[in-house]
């Protein structure tokens, strides 16, 4: 149940917590490669941030049969998992400030992501963040992607949050989209923030002035 004075901020995974593209990029392009297809940067910057079903509808086409879906998705996460291991991966500039910050602030904190809870955790352990947050929410738990609003609305309802409690970080366009269409407001991060279209954006969270996520709530 959503209480009229709870805030909450709600944060995608890949790009605004961490920034493991460049792993995602090299498995995709592993992954669609063992299908004699391409994958190159073009493909990535237009894809990155969707779930793994709609991602492979766009690319191959829409009626690719939900076991392929699988199949491909499967071996491609198992070899992002690998590669994470191998190389580590370590929080973005500023992440842990906030969220050491915000819950000293009153703010609930949730993982709103497209990913699978799979990569999350192994994220979440191999960075020591395993039980900062308040809510955990995957791919798996809603049934439609960003830019629809789903996977936010989820994770507001989880922390007990109404929507224009919630502010929103992403780095993707959809994700940006996605908390919009949902009622919260919206802060961009990363190289392409200035074209995302959120409430506020900044390239790095360690360039945030302190108190934005309260001035965003009014």
């Amino acid at each position: 149940m959503s209480l009229p004075h709870t805030k909450a901020v709600l944060w995608d995974m890949d790009g605004t917590l961490v920034d493991s593209s460049e792993i995602h990029f090299i498995a995709w392009r592993e992954a669609l490669a063992a299908e004699g297809r391409s994958y190159d940067r073009d493909d990535h910057d237009a894809v990155f941030g969707m779930r793994n079903d709609d991602l492979l509808r766009r690319l191959i086409g829409p009626e690719i049969p939900e076991a392929e879906i699988a199949r491909i998705a499967g071996a491609k996460e198992r070899h992002y998992r690998e590669l994470m291991a191998e190389t580590g991966i370590e929080p973005l500039p500023g992440v842990r400030t906030w969220l050491n910050a915000l819950p000293r602030s009153g703010f609930r904190m949730a993982i709103a992501s497209s990913a699978p809870r799979e990569n999350l955790d192994a994220i979440l352990a191999a960075t020591g963040l395993a039980g900062v947050f308040d809510a955990v929410i995957s791919s798996e738990e809603v049934s439609h992607g960003k830019p629809h609003p789903a996977v936010f609305l989820r994770a507001a309802e989880r922390v007990g949050a109404p929507p224009d409690r919630c502010v929103v970080v992403e780095d993707a366009p959809a994700g940006v989209l996605a908390g919009k269409r949902g009622g919260m407001k919206v802060i961009g991060v990363g190289p392409r923030h200035a074209q995302l279209g959120a409430d506020l954006s900044v390239e790095r969270l360690d360039e945030l002035a302190e108190g934005a996520f309260e001035r965003l709530l009014g």
